[in-house]
């Protein structure tokens, strides 16, 4: 019998997760899906281009809901998604299963719909953890988690810290990390790209620096010192800085644009695509970021990733990986950035399961 499955994702770095599955769940003809879009982080990159580079379908519902506060956009999403829950797909058929991944409010809030309704939920991302109840996301894993029939977990830690919490072990399973399979797919694809000479930067002579937690931008104290070893790095080494529009504001608000314009080492462009990104990370020879997803695909590339971050719910990153947690003490950050240009750098190695294979071992537990 045909098995219905319900695809949801809330924002764009949900459909790098989504898209190896989606190709995986394509050699199965005895499973349909339909792919719903919340539309959370509205994102003008969401255009036909960016699922042609993926190779995956548009979404079959778009929700169009994005901004508002987090018990605002929550809320919404649970009550434009629960009557498709209820209809079924376009086929005509009642959902046998929910799949959501991560750990935005558009996760926690359709598993939360799907499982008043009965109907199955399969968390991929499971049991990342990083223990700060101040981050929405931390409130989301734990949520999800607890009501999901079927964890689908992307390193050891997350197993562990699922069995400490009482989840019984036939629901939880090591399958590894699907934003790898979606690097290892497109990386030949975003190297072709003209992104580097565009920019006007060498491969492996330059950094990449990525900044929008609250932790990092919204004080002025700790935004300056940041920026003053960003400048002093950039004399020695170019600095790429994507700067996100939070960030962008900050910098205005606390008058520094004029430090960060004061080297020419310091590169800013707006916010890159996700294949012009990669491009730019995957040649890098260090980068700076408080991002989640960089800490993983920075380690799968085996380039170092300095954390500006006091915890990660990725560990292996860190104990495995290439990434360090710096927090936003500038220092710490002044001495990692040394440490990689002198060569004494750790860089580690890629987890074991983080071989692009992970959405073959996730549609069989499907």
């Amino acid at each position: 019998m045909t098995q219905e499955l319900a695809i949801v994702a809330g924002a764009r770095p949900n459909f790098m997760k989504i898209a190896p599955l989606l190709h995986a769940i394509e050699k199965h003809s005895d499973i349909q899906t339909t792919l719903i879009h919340t539309g959370q982080h509205h994102d003008k990159n969401l255009s036909d281009i960016f699922f042609e580079q993926l190779d995956i379908k548009r979404p079959d519902v778009s929700l169009g809901i994005s901004g508002g506060s987090h018990a605002s956009q929550t809320a919404r999403i649970m009550e434009s998604i629960e009557p498709i829950f209820l209809a079924g797909s376009s086929r005509g058929r009642a959902f046998d299963r929910l799949v959501v991944v991560g750990d935005v409010n558009s996760t926690m809030a359709a598993a939360v719909t799907a499982a008043k309704l009965n109907l199955p939920v399969s968390h991929v991302e499971a049991g990342l953890r990083s223990f700060d109840r101040t981050m929405p996301e931390e409130t989301n894993r734990l949520i999800t988690d607890a009501i999901s029939l079927q964890l689908l977990v992307s390193e050891p830690a997350g197993v562990e810290n699922l069995l400490r919490e009482g989840h019984p072990p036939d629901r939880v399973h090591l399958v590894g990390n699907l934003m790898i399979d979606t690097l290892k797919r497109l990386l030949l694809v975003a190297r072709d790209l003209t992104v580097l000479s565009d920019i006007g930067v060498q491969a492996g002579r330059y950094g990449v620096v990525t900044l929008h937690r609250p932790s990092n931008v919204d004080s002025a104290q700790t935004l300056t010192q940041i920026m003053r070893v960003l400048v002093d790095v950039s004399k020695h080494l170019p600095l790429v800085f994507p700067i996100h529009p939070r960030t962008q504001a900050k910098i205005e608000q606390f008058g520094l644009k004029s430090l960060c314009e004061s080297s020419s080492g310091i590169i800013t462009t707006p916010p890159l695509g996700y294949l012009e990104f990669l491009a730019l990370t995957s040649s890098a020879k260090l980068i700076v970021t408080d991002s989640g997803g960089l800490q993983e695909e920075s380690t799968a590339l085996g380039i170092p990733c300095l954390t500006m971050r006091e915890n990660t719910e990725r560990p292996c990153t860190v104990s495995e990986g290439s990434s360090t947690l710096v927090g936003n003490d500038a220092e710490a950050l002044g001495r990692q950035i040394d440490a990689v240009l002198n060569g004494s750098y750790d860089v580690g190695s890629c987890p074991e399961l983080w071989d692009g294979h992970a959405a073959e071992r996730i549609v069989p537990l499907l």
